[in-house]
């Protein structure tokens, strides 16, 4: 039998065994059961229910005080099973913060609801929404006659997909999240239970569709469940909703193979965009981060003004032209044979139909797109953007990707940095419209970092038709013209207390070690955000910072706000604000020098080698290169991290893995900041 077949067999089966275990009922009555109800609680509930009849029937005060007792000890047993119940699952998944913030908002009664009455009519609509919205940027983009020339490199060739052992499925299969579709014919949730029961056939299945480049075609259907984008945001209008598609859980399982055999043959070959930081390991925000605030810093240090500029598309996950990325992978990549044949098979014939509670529209041909929620998706979209950044590369322009967001930057006082940034924002939307991919112009935005803060216009600026912003948002973090800080840490703050705001009505509900997770996912997280482009700032500025893990840790504890909060905060082994800045930032320089970060980071970072024999020469140290005018620039991260390095102990720097070196960092740093 072919894959299909194969597959069809398997649903079948599984079908009819889950009907024989499991058969469904209709409901007569639909009641609300809250899970943290239990045999016990349901026991006191009648019993309250006897003693209720029996008080209402002859009204003697006796009655009337043995039903109050019983309520009192009902609401007592039933306030001890919620407790635990959501105890067990903070605990359960303390390092979760999607699970712990759907927990909280369920303790809070703060569930958002879109607003939406589901019916098949509004699906259709949605789903008709969605398609016109990309039929329409489609066609509004024009081909370009004139088109830059990128050469694509000659990569190895990629034809074969290797076939996945046992043991390695049912590893991948216990470790992902078990989330699927609606088409399942399985519960998500049960196939990762029962692995070893239903490995080996589904190990039969992958294989053959690995070796005979068929994607199964129940795995196209994607089902789309439109989110707000924001909270608030008016649900009436289509335009607010995010389509978010859910393809089965055993596709996932699929490419999830897949996935792994490409990223290993791009990142052995270096196939990759050196400053594509999206969906890689050892990658994040944080990293592209550091890597675009340092070249401005350091070009401000030279008393250079830099054009930050940021690019926005329009839906460009779902506006991919799957011919082109096809030509993409056979020739950026290498992927030949039958490992090209798969991915043919994989994008073409794909539906979609869009679900919202109980009623779904009828299912419509996608020929565009990847699906967002799956997992090769990002990954192509990777690979799509490749001659990007070729493009600007042979412009001379400063540029870092993440994922659709694609940032831009050029010192304006640099010979002919005007004429360089017309002609590369020629070539880049040209490039764009002939891969039907739409620059929205209305979201994209520009800032120009002074040094000297001059106000006025600048013939680079006026190249562009967009309006200079005072502050922009990049991935995440505001950034300021004056590079202070100031909006981000305005932004934090006021995020913090409003989080802080809501966690006191969790403090009769959950233990202090609960609490604490609780904290730490919706308070500290904030506070460590991108907390290692801080580095430099002043005190002033990281106080306030420090006002909100004061607070945080007087709400946990229960310490009056007059009390001194240094014991508290030694007490609960909290480093201080200043303190975790500089650990975040000397976590990066230990993953810079053992190959476990970006090698635009390693890059900056320039071991120490004394002209003469020194005994220095063992010590680890990094070389600190010299700054021009001493402002902004001590704060890149080039000139920022060696400083920190070299003033750490020598057993700190030598530390044999990442674990030891955060445990060692953390003992250093906790002893100057609690050594009183």
């Amino acid at each position: 039998m072919d894959v299909d077949g194969l597959l069809h067999r398997f649903s079948v089966t599984c079908s009819a065994a889950l009907d024989a275990v499991a058969p469904l009922r209709p409901r007569r009555k639909q009641t609300t059961s809250y899970p943290w109800l239990n045999d016990y609680t349901r026991s006191l509930r009648r019993q309250c229910r006897v003693l209720e009849r029996r008080w209402r029937r002859d009204r003697l005060s006796c009655s009337r005080l043995l039903l109050v007792d019983a309520l009192s000890h009902y609401q007592r047993a039933v306030r001890s099973a919620r407790n635990n119940y959501f105890s067990a699952i903070i605990s359960q998944h303390h390092g979760d913060q999607s699970r712990l913030y759907s927990t909280v908002n369920s303790l809070l009664l703060l569930n958002e609801s879109d607003g939406l009455n589901p019916t098949v009519a509004l699906c259709t609509e949605l789903q008709s929404f969605f398609l016109n919205k990309i039929l329409g940027i489609r066609l509004s983009l024009q081909p370009q006659i004139h088109t830059i020339h990128v050469e694509p490199p000659d990569p190895p060739a990629f034809s074969d997909f290797a076939p996945v052992q046992l043991a390695d499925l049912m590893k991948l299969i216990s470790s992902m999240k078990p989330a699927g579709s609606s088409v399942d014919c399985l519960p998500a949730k049960l196939v990762r239970d029962s692995v070893s029961a239903l490995s080996p056939a589904l190990m039969n299945i992958f294989n053959i569709s690995l070796s005979t480049g068929v994607f199964p075609k129940v795995f196209k259907d994607a089902v789309v469940q439109p989110i707000l984008k924001k909270p608030g945001l008016d649900p009436s209008t289509y335009e607010n909703f995010r389509p978010i598609s859910k393809v089965p859980f055993l596709s996932k399982v699929l490419e999830k193979i897949v996935h792994g055999q490409i990223s290993a043959h791009m990142n052995s070959n270096s196939l990759l965009d050196v400053f594509q930081s999206a969906f890689r390991p050892n990658h994040s925000t944080e990293s592209a981060l550091i890597r675009v605030l340092n070249d401005i810093l350091v070009a401000s240090d030279s008393g250079s003004r830099v054009l930050l500029l940021q690019l926005d598309l329009s839906a460009a996950f779902d506006t991919v032209d799957h011919q082109i990325l096809l030509n993409r992978l056979r020739s950026w990549v290498g992927v030949t044979g039958v490992a090209l044949k798969w991915f043919r098979s994989y994008l073409s014939n794909r539906t979609i139909s869009v679900q919202i509670g109980d009623c779904a529209s009828s299912s419509l041909p996608l020929p565009w797109g990847v699906p967002q929620g799956s997992v090769l998706g990002p990954l192509l979209f990777s690979i799509y953007l490749l001659p990007l950044g070729n493009i600007l590369n042979q412009h001379g322009l400063s540029y870092h990707i993440y994922a659709d967001d694609c940032q831009l930057y050029v010192e304006m006082d640099e010979k002919n940095a005007g004429s360089k940034l017309a002609a590369c924002m020629d070539d880049v939307k040209g490039w764009l419209a002939s891969n039907f991919l739409k620059l929205n112009e209305k979201k994209s935005e520009f800032i120009v970092f002074d040094p000297r803060n001059h106000h006025g216009s600048h013939p680079v600026c006026d190249l562009l038709t967009l309006n200079p912003k005072q502050c922009v948002t990049s991935l995440g973090v505001k950034l300021d013209a004056g590079l202070t800080m100031a909006p981000q840490i305005n932004s934090v703050v006021r995020s913090c207390f409003y989080q802080l705001r809501r966690l006191t009505h969790l403090r009769r509900i959950l233990k202090r070690r609960h609490l604490e997770s609780v904290i730490h996912a919706f308070i500290t997280s904030r506070l460590d955000y991108a907390n290692a482009l801080l580095v430099g700032v002043p005190d002033s500025a990281l106080n306030r910072l420090q006002v909100v893990q004061n607070a945080a840790a007087r709400f946990l504890t229960g310490t009056h706000r007059r009390s001194h909060i240094t014991p508290v905060l030694a007490h609960l082994h909290w480093l201080p604000v200043i303190f975790r800045v500089q650990f975040k930032l000397l976590t990066f320089v230990f993953k810079a020098l053992s190959d476990l970060a970006p090698s635009y980071l390693s890059a900056l970072l320039t071991p120490y080698v004394p002209t003469r024999s020194l005994r220095s020469a063992d010590l680890l140290l990094l070389h600190t290169p010299r700054m021009r005018l001493k402002s902004r620039g001590e704060r890149a991260f080039v000139h920022a991290a060696p400083k920190l390095w070299n003033s750490l102990p020598i057993g700190v720097r030598q530390a044999p893995s990442l674990a030891v070196f955060k445990s060692r960092l953390k003992t250093h740093f906790y002893t100057l900041a609690f050594r009183q």
